[in-house]
């Protein structure tokens, strides 16, 4: 009776319900979740004045909706209710609803994710937020059902609820607002700590402590990837030796890519594991996870060796590459976990397809090594589906199946790379997952990263020229007339002021793509970014705010550290600044980073495994560093042979500038302490450097390499 009567009041309070052919307000939005929604029966709107002056004159509280094209729970609070024409009655009786991509506006996203984790405990996507029509949250959670269950309450008893009592207490939800606002807002605790060798020696004690022995990982279930705390470890293992750490490194990397968490067949990884074994993911697949995963994979190669990193570090390029370009040369920001409305429908396999595609005899070899099993290893009870799918990932180790096959492993290899090509094909037929178009600066600056150095380490032309070819695209069609770097690209829209992320991502971006090619641009590019953060975007306690100073105000402003699945504007900043300070000699570079970072040292000390990025760029800054600079022609041998050692190996610590003769003039006002370095007796000559005092030129290669065998152990003065 009271949805009969809930049905009645909607008729008459509306016109009629809203044609899906015509649409909301989300028409002409070029993100690609406002897309998906832009023919609910909701009248949605974008952020943007036109919502909030309607919530004004019609003293309506606002319905913000926040997720993500490829968010799986906003894909099912979607077809529960924003598709559902009691639901969208309510909304549209009685509240503004707004819809925001948080890719494209993380700054409303981390304003109003702090509200919910302050009111509930714990945030994620979608994110609701109940407004009024000042921007003040009232009241806030994440998924809610249509109807009331297992104790979550629906929209359909929710919405009523809200809408009353902002009838009869408008007054008191302002002043609980605003109260809320205020807590939010405080400053946060000043007060510097000293920070040394014991803040990474804390760090190391407390990833020991939280990895999974078993199965490789921090903590149970769900597993997350965390490619900047392994970066971190693989960091303080070069400074410490400690082999604990490395082995917390390789024990993580093989588990993952035997996993279900890895894409067998077509290379990249899924969003995290919802097990502790890694076997099932949440099959969303996010652009910079590749690109973290990359360099994860790409350093454990140069400090270890092991073939089978490097070999996954081009599997998810060549993924990337194929799957996820764009023919102009930016990035994608994601692929769905769904398919024809089943999430990980692409990616599941029954025994019996696995046969028809291989056929018998190649059949039983693959699933052997796949794991793939009559009964099937995805638990029907659990996600609804058929039993028999399997999640392919390697279940035994190479060499023993080729003993058990009476084959070589070499002969395994070949044939299972053959299964597996057979095995994509026949999966390009099917219906593929969503891809979210849209390209991020800051999430390509990830990637110009990953290609760059990976370019240079694996001695692969094909990714430094697609760094390279990403890098211009963004340069050239992500800009405003003023020149300053905007946030998305789509369809040859470039839109959205960027954000400090994007400044910091790219920036780096430069840096590595500079180490790569050694074009002085890249340099200079990289410099006038980090300018641009420093100009805009400094707080005046230090660090950076999210949003530049002449952006839009939203009613905190965000300035985030906590390094998540993504790192922090300030982590990467950070980086930024300390490399370009090691690169030039310029304090101007050290001031803001070490005011960062003192800043920050408080909630850095008390939990540094919630910052291992942030970490990276304070050992550039509090551990012993070298800056070293090559002057010789790119073109001469014994300049390659400096280089090889010089870009092939891993060293973290080091800096790195190549001066062809007669170019220096191209670098000298960026990095002066350069000037007067020469080719000693007309020969490549290296310069080794320590706080840019430099020790006796070398030529000889092999006096180069030992001389970087170890990192520098004198302590900074």
């Amino acid at each position: 009776m009271r949805r009969f009567l809930l049905c009645l009041l909607c008729g008459l309070l509306l016109p009629g319900p809203l044609s899906a052919a015509t649409g909301n307000h989300l028409i002409g939005q070029k993100s690609p979740y406002l897309q998906q929604h832009a023919h609910n029966p909701v009248d949605w709107y974008p952020w943007g004045e036109e919502a909030f002056e309607r919530a004004r004159r019609e003293n309506k509280l606002i319905f913000l909706s926040i997720g993500y094209s490829t968010c799986h729970w906003c894909h099912v609070m979607a077809h529960e209710s924003f598709e559902d024409q009691q639901v969208a009655a309510l909304l549209n009786a009685d509240f503004v609803a707004i819809k925001v991509d948080r890719e494209e506006r993380p700054d409303i996203d981390q304003v109003y994710m702090q509200v919910a984790v302050a009111l509930t405990g714990s945030g994620g996507w979608p994110l609701t937020v109940i407004l009024t029509p000042e921007k003040v949250p009232v009241y806030a959670g994440t998924y809610f059902p249509k109807e009331s269950r297992y104790g979550r309450l629906g929209l359909l008893e929710l919405l009523p609820q809200i809408a009353a009592r902002w009838q009869q207490y408008p007054e008191h939800i302002r002043d609980s607002g605003r109260q809320l606002l205020e807590r939010l807002n405080r400053p946060r605790g000043t007060a510097a700590t000293d920070l040394g060798a014991e803040l990474f020696e804390r760090a190391d004690t407390r990833f020991k402590s939280s990895f999974d022995a078993r199965y490789g990982g921090f903590g149970q279930a769900p597993k997350f990837p965390r490619p900047h705390g392994l970066t971190y470890l693989l960091r303080r293992y070069r400074q410490s030796g400690d082999e604990r750490l490395l082995d917390i490194v390789t024990t993580t990397l093989d588990a993952m890519r035997r996993g279900g968490i890895y894409d067998q067949l077509g290379g990249g990884f899924h969003r995290y594991s919802t097990d502790r074994e890694w076997l099932v993911p949440h099959f969303e697949k996010m652009l910079y996870d590749q690109a973290g995963l990359a360099l994860a994979y790409l350093e454990a190669w140069q400090v270890t060796g092991r073939q089978r990193y490097a070999d996954t570090v081009r599997e998810i390029l060549d993924y990337l590459r194929r799957d996820m370009r764009d023919s102009e040369g930016g990035f994608y920001a994601a692929e769905d976990a769904d398919s024809e409305g089943v999430e990980g429908k692409f990616y599941l396999w029954r025994l019996a397809e696995v046969k028809k595609v291989l056929g018998a005899e190649d059949a039983v070899l693959f699933a052997a090594a796949y794991g793939v099993a009559p009964e099937g290893n995805f638990a029907a009870d659990i996600r609804g589906e058929q039993p028999g799918m399997n999640i392919l990932h390697l279940v035994r180790s190479l060499p023993s199946l080729a003993v058990e096959y009476k084959m070589t492993e070499a002969q395994l290899r070949a044939r299972l790379a053959a299964d597996r090509a057979e095995m994509l094909a026949a999966r390009d037929r099917r219906v593929r997952p969503q891809r979210d178009d849209k390209v991020l600066s800051a999430w390509n600056g990830l990637v110009i990263s990953a290609f760059a150095r990976a370019g240079r380490v694996l001695d692969a032309p094909v990714y430094l020229r697609t760094a390279q070819r990403t890098a211009d695209f963004i340069h050239q069609r992500m800009r405003d007339r003023q020149g300053r770097l905007l946030r998305r690209w789509r369809e040859g829209d470039a839109a959205i002021p960027a954000f400090a992320e994007d400044y910091a991502f790219l920036a780096r971006g430069l840096l590595d793509l500079y180490r790569a090619d050694f074009d002085p641009r890249r340099l200079r590019q990289a410099t006038a970014l980090a300018q641009q953060l420093l100009d805009r975007f400094s707080a005046a306690g230090g660090g950076f705010y999210d949003t530049a100073d002449d952006a839009e105000q939203l009613v905190s402003r965000p300035q985030s550290l906590f390094d998540g699945a993504l790192p922090s504007a300030n982590s990467v900043a950070l980086e930024v600044l300390a490399r370009l300070y090691l690169l030039t000699g310029d304090d101007h570079w050290e001031r803001p980073a070490r005011k960062l970072l003192a800043r920050f040292s408080a909630e850095v000390s008390d939990s540094p495994t919630r910052y291992a990025q942030l970490l990276q760029g304070a050992m550039l800054l509090l551990q012993p560093t070298r800056q070293v600079v090559l002057v010789g022609p790119p073109e001469a041998d014994t300049t390659g042979q400096l280089l090889d050692i010089l870009q092939h190996r891993y060293l973290p610590e080091t800096s790195l500038l190549l001066l062809p003769p007669g170019q220096s003039a191209l670098l000298a006002d960026l990095a002066p302490h350069s000037a007067g370095m020469r080719m000693l007796g007309g020969r490549p000559t290296v310069y080794i450097c320590r706080d840019f005092s430099c020790q006796k030129p070398l030529t000889d290669p092999a006096e180069v390499a030992a001389r970087l065998a170890k990192p520098p152990v004198a302590s900074r003065p």
